[in-house]
């Protein structure tokens, strides 16, 4: 008897998916619940679970095809099944690399015994050159090199003629279909491009007293909290101050309409194995430093494992990229739509500048306030933009919200 295995619902507005990666393959036993394939949306890898125990059936949805929610993509058969499908050899197997020692060399030394495991030798096929033909460990030694030598010798005369075959001028090219989370955020950053009006605009910030700040409270922080203090929180709770005093930051424009969203939420964006990826922490203008530091550690942990759901996902009314974890000293960023703005971090470093007269070193930090001009005039970005500054710089001003 066959149970079918089909997509299940993947999220709100979210139709179909493709088949990134089958984790079972047809004979091997499958446990109610483990995980069959991964499927790959728009903004997620969600894997797909058995239904019941049993076989591995077929796979009738291949790697790369495009599935709606429902489809049938598999089924699994009753039975016991292998633990795993072995591979089929093309040619004769080679002796295993730990082989064990026949019971009929069971006089062997310790020594040689550990020799013959370690090298994979068959014992009856060494000559032994010891007293009585007993065979030695360099006798061990010496057949394991003959036997390396014997495919090397084989490649080494396969090699002109695998040269031979090669392209002329050939220099190993490889073709990779691209994942439909890259195709997707390679077509959404286009789009943003297309058809909002993007202008960027910088600021450097002197990061002396949130450094100071972190130096100071780490240890009692983390101890209190069991979550290290980052920089994301300071630059989440002065975004909040920012978009609190300029609305239009935290905006969208919706059709011939203007959303103004009385709530931050707040795109985080991180790299993930299969690109980047941007969760959302909901209501930041609501949370205190350990709750944002929690919310974004476990997004970032979930990101790293491939666990993201199509709810960490969805929805976020600005976003916060930080470029510096690369290294990166200054960029454009691009807006996720359809989000009007987005600030871009970059990496810190020590730099001169003026104070009362004065050339002094100070930890500086470019930030740039990327943002959709048909909605946001440049008073207002760069407004925005210094208050995000002046509340890094003097981070008091978080807590009298100035």
């Amino acid at each position: 008897m066959s149970t079918e295995v089909k997509v299940p619902i993947l999220g709100e507005s979210v139709a179909e998916a493709s088949i990134g990666e089958w984790l079972k393959q047809p004979g091997e036993a499958v446990a109610a619940d483990e995980p069959l394939c991964s499927l790959e949306t728009d903004k997620v890898a969600i894997e797909v679970t058995a239904p019941v125990a049993g076989v591995m059936g077929q796979h009738i949805a291949k790697l790369g095809d495009t599935v709606l929610v429902g489809a049938v993509i598999g089924t699994i058969e009753a039975g016991s099944g292998a633990a795993a499908a072995p591979a089929v050899a093309s040619t004769p197997a080679a002796a295993p690399a730990a082989a064990a020692v026949p019971a009929e060399a069971s006089s062997l030394s310790p020594a040689v015994r550990r020799a013959v495991l370690e090298h994979g030798i068959d014992p009856a096929v060494i000559a032994g050159t010891g007293k009585d033909g007993r065979i030695t460990k360099e006798d061990v030694v010496a057949a394991a090199a003959a036997k390396s030598a014997a495919p090397a010798a084989i490649a080494a005369v396969a090699a002109p003629a695998a040269a031979a075959a090669a392209a002329p001028g050939s220099r190993g090219e490889e073709r990779v279909k691209m994942t439909r989370l890259r195709q997707t955020v390679a077509r959404r950053l286009k789009e943003a491009q297309n058809t909002a009006a993007l202008l960027t605009t910088f600021n450097d910030c002197d990061m002396s007293a949130v450094m100071k700040a972190r130096d100071t409270f780490r240890e009692s922080f983390e101890k209190k909290h069991g979550v290290r203090l980052g920089f994301m929180s300071f630059f989440a709770k002065a975004a909040c101050l920012a978009l609190k005093d300029f609305p239009a930051v935290n905006a969208r424009i919706e059709g011939d309409e203007i959303v103004y969203h009385p709530y931050v939420d707040l795109s985080v964006a991180v790299s993930a194995p299969n690109g980047l990826v941007v969760p959302v922490v909901r209501d930041v203008q609501a949370m205190g430093f350990a709750d944002i530091e929690k919310a974004i550690a476990g997004l970032g942990k979930k990101a790293k494992d491939g666990s993201l759901t199509m709810a960490d996902m969805q929805g976020g009314t600005f976003t916060i990229s930080n470029g510096g974890v690369f290294g990166g000293l200054m960029s454009t960023p691009i807006i996720n739509p359809p989000q009007s703005a987005v600030l871009g971090l970059h990496r810190i470093e020590d730099r001169p500048v003026v104070r009362d007269g004065q050339i002094v070193i100070r930890p500086m930090m470019y930030l740039a306030l990327s943002y959709d001009h048909r909605l946001i005039d440049g008073r207002e970005a760069v407004t925005a933009l210094k208050t995000i500054k002046e509340a890094i710089e003097d981070p008091t001003r978080l807590l009298i919200d100035l």
